[in-house]
């Protein structure tokens, strides 16, 4: 998908991905050595939009598994259409059970889920497979065939493997450790929350109006915040929410009143509001 770290940075930038120089030298490598990727980091900032910014750039089907406690096999990979399957059987009273079954154990009553849709796609596929921490253990033992050679088995079809490998990432919030032999079948890419001058241009990116003053205050407000011991830091996408904030109400500078009357919107707990306004100092900002 592309042929050198700067023709991904040029690309992403197109999309409305600003990428580092790490995050753009890893999505290379990953393209080029056929590797998922798995990229960790605190939520909102851009772990999942990296993956949606890759697809829109390459032209490709972006194929999301959501994951979260309890996802599993029929959800991830692949079921059978019980509902089309008992209408089949209903119909053929008069067939022997085996020519049913070879009936009802086919193509036409299969459900095919994120995982073996990506398998099975003949067309470029980003495969997304978000939040992996979120999900159960046991959902890393099936995760282990599918990155490991592409391919799925289904017991009554047999071994589907890719003819077409997907472009691959997995996302992370590390809110528990994944195993060490899903992380050997990946490339590694950790993104924190970005650098001052960084956010300064995502923010002038994504928020066209805000001037170049009023972007500098937010984001230095926006580190005094993440310097400070709250539930919840504020991401990278409700920096452009508040920034998008200001705009609706017409500030041009940042001052106590707008400040506080805004908190809501990047900061979500009562006590981390509470906490910044009695913290922060926006003349030491």
């Amino acid at each position: 998908m592309f042929t050198s770290v700067d023709d991904v940075c040029a690309r992403l930038a197109e999309s409305g991905y600003l990428a580092s120089p790490a995050v753009a030298t890893t999505v290379f490598l990953a393209d080029r050595l056929g590797k998922p990727l798995l990229v960790e980091g605190p939520a909102g900032v851009g772990k999942t939009e990296l993956a949606k910014a890759v697809a829109r750039v390459a032209g490709a089907r972006l194929v999301r598994l959501q994951c979260y406690e309890g996802v599993d096999e029929s959800r991830a990979l692949y079921e059978w259409n019980h509902a089309k399957q008992l209408l089949r059987i209903s119909a053929g009273r008069d067939e022997t059970w085996d020519e049913t079954r070879t009936d009802i154990f086919s193509e036409e009553f299969l459900l095919p889920r994120p995982l073996l849709t990506a398998i099975r796609g003949d067309e470029p596929t980003v495969l997304l497979i978000d939040e992996t921490d979120k999900a159960d253990v046991e959902v890393e033992g099936l995760l282990l065939e599918v990155l490991s050679d592409f391919q799925v088995t289904v017991p009554e079809l047999g071994t589907i493997t890719a003819t077409r490998r997907p472009f691959v990432v997995l996302t992370s919030n590390a809110s528990r450790e994944l195993s060490e032999a899903l992380r050997r079948r990946c490339l590694f890419l950790h993104i924190d929350f970005p650098e001052e001058e960084l956010e300064r241009r995502i923010v002038r990116l994504k928020v066209p109006g805000v001037d170049a003053a009023l972007a500098e205050s937010v984001v230095r407000v926006i580190g005094a915040l993440r310097a400070m011991d709250l539930r919840k830091a504020p991401s990278v996408a409700e920096t452009i929410d508040w920034a998008r904030t200001l705009l609706a109400l017409g500030a041009t500078t940042l001052d106590e009143s707008v400040v506080r009357d805004s908190l809501g919107v990047i900061l979500k707990h009562q006590d981390d509001i509470l906490k910044a306004g009695a913290k922060l100092d926006l003349d030491a900002v």
